[in-house]
Parts: C-alpha cells; structure tokens; sequence
C-alpha cells in the first residue's frame, strides 16, 4: 500500500459519538450499533475491505485469492475474526486498492481481485475500512524523496511548489470518495457496525532515523504531517458517514519504523521482522486488531 519500494519510503458502543480513550488504544469513537446488529461467536457476519495496511503482505502465511493481493493470516481483520468467531467472515482487503477497487476489480500481479464491496452482503453485521492511502498516491509522490545527503529534502520543495500542497489537495479530493463508500456499505448492509480503520504512525518524530530511512529531514515532517492529515480525513468521514473510528496513530506512536524491533508496528525500508518494508508487521496487526476490537459491541 502505502510504500513498497525503498525510494517510496515513506513511505464499540451503541450510541453515535462515543469515545473510548485508553492510553495504549488511543481516540476511538464506537460506531452506531444498527437494530439486528449482532456479531459474536457462532453469529453475523464480519467483512474486512482495504489495502495492503490490511491485507498485511508476509506477516503470516498467505490466505484467500488472488495471491497477487498479499494477504496473511496474521493480518488484524484475521486476528478479529479469531476473536469474535462469526458464522462468516470475508477478508478481500488487497494490497494496492484504492477506493476505486471497492466497486471495481482490481488487477494484481497474480490474479484478480473482485470488487471489494460484493463481499458485502445484507446478512453482514460487521465492516471495516482501512483505505485512502494509495488515492493520495504516496509512492508515486514520494519516489523522487530519497537522497544520498541527509540535509537534504527532495520532495517537500516539490509537492509544496507554488503555493499549492499536492498531498493535501488529494487528501481533500479522497474524502468524498471514502464517503461514497461508506453509503455503500450501510446500502448493502443495513444491519452491520462500520469501522474505519486509519493509518498507524510510521514516521517518527524528529528528522528520522538514517540511513534506515533516508530522506531529507523536512520531507520526515511533511511526510509524516501528510499522514496525520490522512488520518484526520478518515476520522471525520466516519463521523459523518455513521461509522467508527479506530485509531491506530496514538497507541502506535513511538513504534514507528524508526524504533527498536519487537517494539515497532511498521518496519522500515530492510524488515527485522517478517512484512513488506515500510508496512505493518505482526506487532503492528495485532495492535491494530486490538484497536478494532475495543469498538465491537
């Protein structure tokens, strides 16, 4: 998703509104609890769409079709099925989606991947969403940001040029698509809790960690503020759209791909531990799948 190349490097409750705050969790509003929405073991229907923040690439053995779309096992929907134990779960989260493959297929390496919202059916009492991030086109944005100088930042100077902030531009332009989605969702399945599931902090704070991450100090803060604002976006789409929030930034903080291993929830640009460089791993999915679970009613 989010980064897969090194000079990519980046790269609940049944009332509306409520909050949860745990210092290891982080801000999390529950999302509303539908008439009939039921969800536990032996019982409903759990659906997870996204990219590959979900489909988690290497951090467990591959599950599910197309191969091209990356996903484990260990991933965090995986980890809340095992949980909750509903009579159905769907995990046709693929690496690579945008919201554009919620409705569409979505052509991978090795296979295609149906559009992600069939899986979503009227019998489903359980969706969530991790999703946004290739729209704003971080990698391809970010190929320019590695630099043999580390006083150096190639990308902000260029993103930010004239005035304008691409990154935020498209960030904009990707919440009414993540709104659209989410009408689709509730239209599909009336009856089913929905969770956006945003991005983990990746980037630390500071000017980073080189040479493990080797790009300009200024471009580590854009970067890292571009994140936030993601995250933002996704938050208060989810509000709007009757929706949870799982916030996975707060409790990952400090676990960036900059700290220590089997402390970090996203790895950097050479993995210590098994996932795609720069994405999550293990640590990371379980966290987010912790996150997830806090808001299940």
């Amino acid at each position: 998703m989010l980064i897969g190349v090194v000079v990519a490097a980046l790269v609940g409750a049944a009332t509306a509104g409520v909050v949860y705050w745990r210092s290891d969790r982080g801000e999390s509003t529950a999302p509303p609890k539908p008439p009939g929405s039921v969800i536990g073991p032996g019982t409903g229907r759990y659906v997870a769409l996204g990219d590959s923040y979900t489909s988690a690439p290497r951090t467990g053995a591959p599950a599910g079709t197309p191969p091209g779309c990356g996903r484990s096992d260990n991933n965090y929907p995986h980890l809340v099925a095992a949980e909750l134990r509903p009579v159905s779960f769907a995990d046709v989260s693929c690496g690579g989606a945008t919201t554009q493959h919620l409705s569409e297929p979505q052509t991978t390496p090795d296979g295609v991947n149906p559009p992600q919202l069939d899986a979503v059916t009227p019998d489903t009492t359980l969706v969530t969403l991790g999703i946004g991030g290739n729209d704003i086109g971080l990698v391809s944005l970010a190929r320019d940001c590695l630099t043999t100088n580390r006083a150096v930042s190639l990308c902000k100077p260029r993103l930010t040029a004239g005035g304008r902030d691409q990154l935020a531009e498209r960030i904009t332009a990707t919440a009414t698509k993540v709104r659209t989605a989410l009408t689709a969702i509730h239209e599909r399945a009336p009856r089913a809790q929905v969770i956006v599931v945003g991005y983990p902090t990746a980037l630390p704070d500071g000017n980073g960690c080189w040479p493990f991450l080797p790009i300009g100090p200024e471009d580590v803060a854009y970067l890292r503020t571009s994140l936030a604002r993601l995250n933002s976006m996704l938050a208060s789409e989810a509000k709007a759209g009757q929706a949870g929030y799982a916030d996975t930034a707060t409790p990952s903080k400090g676990k960036d791909m900059c700290a220590k291993a089997r402390v970090k929830w996203v790895e950097d640009v050479v993995p210590s531990s098994p996932a795609m460089e720069l994405h999550p791993n293990a640590v990371g999915e379980r966290g987010m799948a912790d996150v997830v679970l806090d808001l299940v009613d």
